[in-house]
């Protein structure tokens, strides 16, 4: 693959909004939802109990969720500049998302099929990284394999610490660290985009410049 091969286009309008109301839609979700619950305490509780049946805004957290498994569909089908293996493991995240919302967790008990969806969405979005690695210099370096390994295991070690305190009942910060992980997991593939979009787009600038002297 030559420099000619690559165009800003692949990096389209549409995925630069979604860059950016990604990881806006995923904190003012569980924030307003959060603010209006009384009695509700984002430190200990998690973000899917703002979804769950007993919760007086369930459908709004619900709306949040399903809307941030859409942009993850999206994105998988349209960011290119990821190999293939990580745009399906992004795809398989977003049908997570959708599941853990349509199995939501009770107040009280646990509903296995939600835990389920919940960590294969935590996992994937952990790992997809270094699945979406490209080789050559052609490439973002953000998609080059130092990165990509990099965030991963930046990625999975926050998940992990997560879900360590997830299954602990003796903690009582799993909101907290449940927080920290979702916007991390949603930050990155945004400051992928948004990298790789102006990567490109210096390197259609720097090859025009090349044609015309």
């Amino acid at each position: 693959m030559t420099q000619a091969d690559i165009h800003p286009h692949q990096v389209s309008r549409l995925l630069l909004v979604l860059a950016v109301v990604g990881p806006v839609q995923s904190v003012l979700g569980w924030s307003l939802s959060a603010a209006l619950w009384p009695g509700y305490d984002p430190i200990v509780q998690t973000i899917s109990e703002l979804a769950s049946p007993e919760s007086p805004v369930r459908y709004l957290q619900s709306s949040f969720f399903i809307l941030g498994a859409l942009i993850d569909i999206v994105v998988a089908l349209r960011f290119t500049v990821l190999a293939k293996p990580a745009r399906v493991l992004i795809f398989l995240g977003g049908l997570a998302t959708i599941g853990l919302t349509i199995f939501p967790t009770p107040l009280v008990g646990v509903s296995e099929p939600h835990r389920v969806f919940a960590t294969i969405s935590f996992v994937i979005f952990s790992i997809w990284p270094v699945f979406g690695m490209r080789l050559g210099r052609e490439w973002p370096p953000i998609v080059r394999p130092l990165a990509s390994i990099v965030a991963t295991l930046v990625l999975g070690a926050i998940a992990i610490g997560f879900l360590a305190i997830w299954t602990n009942p003796e903690i009582q910060t799993a909101g907290f660290w449940e927080r920290a992980v979702t916007t991390s997991q949603a930050i990155y593939p945004a400051l992928v985009i948004f990298l790789s979009w102006r990567f490109m787009k210096n390197q259609s600038r720097n090859s025009s410049l090349s044609n015309k002297s």
